[in-house]
């Protein structure tokens, strides 16, 4: 499974865009809104081809320095298994599978509290079922 990129939480979307996009030259990506609320802003590095994903919170969510890493994420082919390996190995379920668009997701955190998205993409566009009712 492959480590698809990592996520950055910010606190000025705008002025990170240009600090990593004119600063280091990465490239803007797809960006959007978040089920839960948020943006999020991908940046891909154009010789490697990394993601960088910027987050966003507004309102109530606080900053304190050493927030800066939101999570890790990965694109995983059976969500559920997945999901029951890592538990089993100590990882803690934080946001329970969800559906949105055609991914199904869920975010856990390691034994050590760092937070880990795991996603599926269903075929044609279709989200892929669960045993779990998501």
């Amino acid at each position: 499974m492959p480590l698809e990129y990592t996520g950055i939480r910010v606190r000025d979307l705008a002025r990170s865009v240009r600090f990593y996009t004119e600063g280091l030259g990465l490239r803007l990506g797809p960006t959007g809104r978040m089920a839960a609320g948020g943006t999020w802003q991908e940046l891909r590095d154009p010789s490697t081809g990394t993601v960088l994903e910027l987050n966003f919170y507004p309102g109530d969510a606080p900053y304190r320095e050493g927030d800066e890493l939101d999570h890790l994420g990965f694109r995983v082919s059976d969500l559920d298994a997945t999901v029951e390996r890592l538990v089993a190995l100590g990882g803690r379920v934080r946001i329970p599978a969800f559906a949105e668009g055609a991914e199904r997701l869920v975010f856990l955190s390691d034994p050590d509290g760092v937070w880990v998205e795991l996603y599926e993409t269903g075929s044609e566009g279709v989200p892929p079922t669960s045993r779990f009712g998501t």
